[in-house]
């Protein structure tokens, strides 16, 4: 029973880190990341879906990203998408391939998405305190039904700790890459 509830929240404190890791690609650094543009929804025969699920999207060099709409019919649309999404990017088109060059981020920008990056950092740190508290609060219960004795309790309370301290030293090696490569000119 203590061996589940600890594998439970182990493999919920790593989908935290794997929700963290995500969150943080969609953040713009300088250079060009195919993942930057996963959120951003086209109009596709009557729906809205995800740019990737009606193009290719791929980058060409450091700085440029190139969208390749699988019918030429949608390509304005694919490019209007780009163009309201919030990621203030200016596509241009040639033919039926957008390439969308990455702009030079500001020093003031780039301490702006510092201070998102923290504040995506603590909602993962969060929510791995979270997990803590509901697998303590199970072994509580299971030490209130006298399923497990108090050394047992106490012992898998240690362990959760120390999971939870594990996870977020790898919360703090994610930030520090990020903010790394956010300051990086």
């Amino acid at each position: 029973m203590i061996e589940e509830i600890k594998a439970d929240a182990k493999q919920r404190m790593q989908k935290s880190i794997d929700a963290l890791s995500n969150e943080l690609s969609k953040v713009r650094t300088g250079r060009a990341n195919a993942r930057l543009l996963d959120h951003v929804m086209v109009e596709y025969y009557g729906n809205k879906v995800p740019i990737n699920q009606a193009a290719t999207v791929a980058v060409e060099d450091a700085r440029t990203i190139a969208v390749t709409p699988w019918e030429n019919s949608i390509v304005p649309d694919v490019e209007k998408a780009i163009l309201s999404s919030d990621l203030g990017l200016n596509p241009t088109t040639a033919g039926n391939v957008i390439r969308i060059t990455m702009p030079p981020l500001t020093e003031e920008r780039r301490k702006d998405l510092v201070r998102v990056v923290k504040q995506e950092a603590e909602k993962g740190r969060i929510a791995i305190r979270n997990i803590r508290r509901d697998a303590n609060a199970d072994f509580k219960e299971l030490l209130k039904e006298k399923e497990i004795s108090q050394d047992e309790d106490h012992q898998a309370q240690d362990e959760i700790q120390k999971l939870t301290d594990k996870f977020i030293s790898e919360i703090e090696t994610v930030l520090e890459q990020k903010e790394k490569d956010l300051m990086e000119v």
